[in-house]
């Protein structure tokens, strides 16, 4: 595996640091959950849909990983997690500010503990004034310019169903901790990483930005569908389903709409397939015509463009329009619902949607990982059950049985 022998004290909650530490374990880390005895990871609870049962919003983001039960506060368990720092090489972290330091393990006592300990965290802000506030996944979301330039014109900020807050920012962290190994390979050191949600959703955002200088140069945005009859105010607004690129796009009608929600096709008008575009819709007097022929042409026509083109793929089903247009090489995706999606098995044969097998809910569908690696694929394993590894990681920590149950007796473990 890309990340055999590294070894991950994670002390995540929720879901933007358990995100990070699920990838790293899906490389081959060996990921060490540290949970609270009796209770876990909050997640555990949330949203369960078998009484009893681990909830998916767990299992679901802490598959290859390894549980073990610690009472911080218990001076027995302070000096078992001082053994597990010193044996690991990341710890990563998304506590409110300052829990860390209140445990007692600042980062000064971290590097004396183990100067080659990285010590990774996900935070709502970075530093300023609002660095002490919590986040969440739709707050960041609205922090980061994404509500604000999502949904239409007309209507309020949306955030998106995409979780880019929180997901998003762990995989912004599992990268800042993989570049902080490398660097450590030729420093010897460890290292501060901080991913803040704010950050990372701007991140994701950055072509807002851009848009935002082009708007204060020019004062309009042609490919926004505000243009040509629309005003434009200071900052970017709402475009609908306008492409956030160069070429302009558009959430189309297809056959059954009426009664199916996502009977949707998004649809591309690039500009080198526009002549067949032209002809597959019937409108083949447009690709010659000076009012439609060029890109800058159409910009203040796109909304009866793609009107015209609406009505042809109307008379087909999502389906049948894309493989009509992949003919033509014209860009285009069928609106996809999470149903479709679980029953797609092409994503199954590549391990981007697995069954995996669990000892109290029986099976159930997750994401695998989503990046592939030819040297190291990856095997998706299930997510622990509370404590279920905390002998054996004390075992591997020269503990023997007689002071593993003297830990438990004194509620250490």
């Amino acid at each position: 595996k890309a990340l055999d022998g590294v070894r991950i004290l994670d002390f995540t909650h929720v879901q933007s640091g358990p995100t990070c530490t699920q990838l790293l374990a899906w490389f081959g880390a060996d990921v060490i959950k540290v949970e609270r005895a009796g209770a876990g990871d909050i997640t555990r609870e949330q949203l369960r849909d078998i009484p009893d049962a681990d909830s998916l919003y767990f299992t679901m983001l802490n598959h290859n990983k390894r549980s073990v039960t610690i009472d911080t506060k218990n001076p027995e368990g302070k000096l078992v997690l001082e053994a597990l720092i010193q044996k690991c090489d990341v710890l990563v972290e998304n506590f409110a500010p300052g829990a860390l330091e209140r445990m007692g393990f600042s980062w000064e006592r971290i590097q004396e503990l183990n100067p080659r300990m990285i010590v990774a965290s996900v935070k709502g802000f970075g530093p300023g004034p609002y660095e002490d506030c919590k986040v969440y996944e739709n707050v960041a979301q609205c922090v980061g310019g994404a509500a604000s330039t999502t949904g239409f014109d007309d209507g309020p900020p949306v955030v998106t169903g995409a979780q880019i807050g929180d997901s998003g920012t762990g995989l912004h962290l599992a990268l800042g901790i993989v570049t902080a190994l490398y660097q450590r390979t030729m420093t010897g050191r460890g290292q501060k990483v901080l991913a803040a949600m704010q950050d990372g959703v701007l991140n994701l955002c950055r072509v807002k930005l851009r848009d935002q200088q082009r708007l204060e140069r020019t004062g309009v945005m042609k490919e926004y569908p505000q243009y040509p009859n629309g005003t434009f105010g200071e900052a970017v607004p709402r475009a609908g389903n306008a492409s956030g690129g160069g070429q302009p796009g558009w959430i189309l009608k297809c056959k059954g709409w009426e009664h199916d929600p996502n009977a949707y096709i998004y649809f591309i008008t690039q500009a080198p397939v526009w002549a067949k575009i032209c002809n597959v819709i019937g409108r083949e007097e447009w690709a010659t015509d000076p009012q439609y022929a060029t890109p800058n042409a159409r910009l203040p026509r796109l909304q009866e463009i793609f009107a015209e083109i609406e009505r042809w793929t109307m008379t087909k089903t999502k389906f049948e329009a894309m493989e009509i247009l992949n003919r033509y090489d014209i860009p285009c995706g069928p609106i996809l619902s999470m149903k479709e999606i679980a029953q797609d098995e092409s994503l199954r044969r590549t391990g981007t949607i697995v069954e995996v097998d669990h000892p109290v809910r029986g099976k159930y569908l997750t994401v695998g990982n989503p990046i592939k690696l030819s040297d190291s694929p990856t095997q998706v394993t299930r997510s622990p059950l509370l404590g279920e590894h905390t002998d054996e990681v004390m075992a591997e920590l020269g503990y023997s049985s007689a002071q593993i149950e003297a830990l438990r007796a004194c509620g250490a473990i």
